[in-house]
C-alpha cells in the first residue's frame, strides 16, 4: 500500500522544491542574492536600464531578506517594517535622484540590511548547534554588513561630496567601487583604491574594520568552536 501511495504522489513542481528550499535554507538564498548582485553590479552600473535592474535586485534581496528573518529570533513585523519604506524609497530614486531622496533611501536601506545582520548573528547564537543553515547565515550575514556599510557610504558622499577618492576623477564613487571598498574593510585586507578623506568618511570606515574584526572573533570563533564539540566522539 505504501509503494502505491508513493507511485501515485505526483514529484514536487519547481516552485515547491525552490519554496522548501527558502524555508529550510533561507541563509543560503540570501547569500546567494547577494553574491549574483555583486557579480552583476559591472554589467549593470553604466549601461541604460541597468540602474532599474539594479533596483529590482536589491527589491529581491529585501524580499529574500524578510522571509530569512522569519526563521529568526528578530522580530518579523519590524523587518517588514523597514523594507516597505526602503523599497518604497529605492523605486522613488529612480524617477527623482535628488540629493535629499538619495539620502533619505540610502539611510533606510542600510539601516534595514544591519537590522538583518543583527537577526542573522542572533540565529546563530540562540543555540549550541550548529546546522547547515546556520554556516550560510555566516557568510549571508557578512555579505549584508558590507552592502549595508556601501549604503552608509552612498548616503555620506551625497552629503558631503569628495568623502570617497578613486582612480577616476569625480567627487562621487559607483555603488560598486563602494562594496569593494566595504568588503575590503570589513575583511581587513585592506586592498582597495578608493580611499575614505573626509573626517565623516573616515569616522564610519574606523567603526567598520573594528566591526569586522569583531566579526571574526566573536561569530565565526564560535561556530567554529561548536562545530568541533559536535564531532568529538
Amino acid at each position: 500500500m505504501t509503494s502505491t501511495w508513493e507511485e501515485l504522489r505526483e514529484p514536487p513542481s519547481t516552485w515547491e522544491r525552490w519554496k522548501a528550499t527558502l524555508r529550510k535554507q533561507p541563509s543560503a538564498v540570501l547569500l546567494a542574492v547577494q553574491v549574483l548582485v555583486i557579480l552583476l553590479l559591472p554589467f549593470l552600473e553604466d549601461t541604460e536600464g541597468g540602474r532599474a535592474v539594479i533596483s529590482l535586485l536589491s527589491l529581491a534581496a529585501l524580499v529574500t531578506a524578510v522571509f530569512t528573518v522569519r526563521s529568526t529570533p528578530a522580530l518579523t513585523w519590524l523587518s517588514a517594517t523597514l523594507a516597505l519604506p526602503a523599497a518604497v524609497l529605492e523605486i522613488w530614486s529612480l524617477v527623482d535622484d535628488t540629493g535629499s531622496v538619495l539620502v533619505f533611501a540610502h539611510s533606510v536601506l542600510a539601516l534595514f540590511y544591519f537590522y538583518t545582520a543583527y537577526a542573522l548573528i542572533s540565529y546563530m547564537f540562540e543555540d549550541s548547534w550548529v546546522t547547515k543553515d546556520e554556516l550560510f547565515a555566516v557568510g549571508a550575514a557578512f555579505t549584508v554588513l558590507v552592502f549595508a556599510f556601501a549604503y552608509v557610504f552612498l548616503a555620506i558622499q551625497e552629503i558631503w561630496p569628495g568623502s570617497f577618492i578613486g582612480h577616476a576623477e569625480s567627487d562621487r564613487r559607483t555603488f560598486l567601487e563602494l562594496i569593494y571598498l566595504s568588503a575590503a574593510q570589513l575583511t581587513s585586507v585592506g586592498l582597495s583604491d578608493v580611499v575614505a578623506v573626509k573626517p565623516e568618511a573616515r569616522a564610519v570606515s574606523t567603526i567598520e574594520q573594528l566591526g569586522g574584526v569583531l566579526y571574526v572573533a566573536m561569530v565565526i570563533s564560535r561556530l567554529v568552536a561548536l562545530t568541533v564539540m559536535r564531532n568529538r566522539p
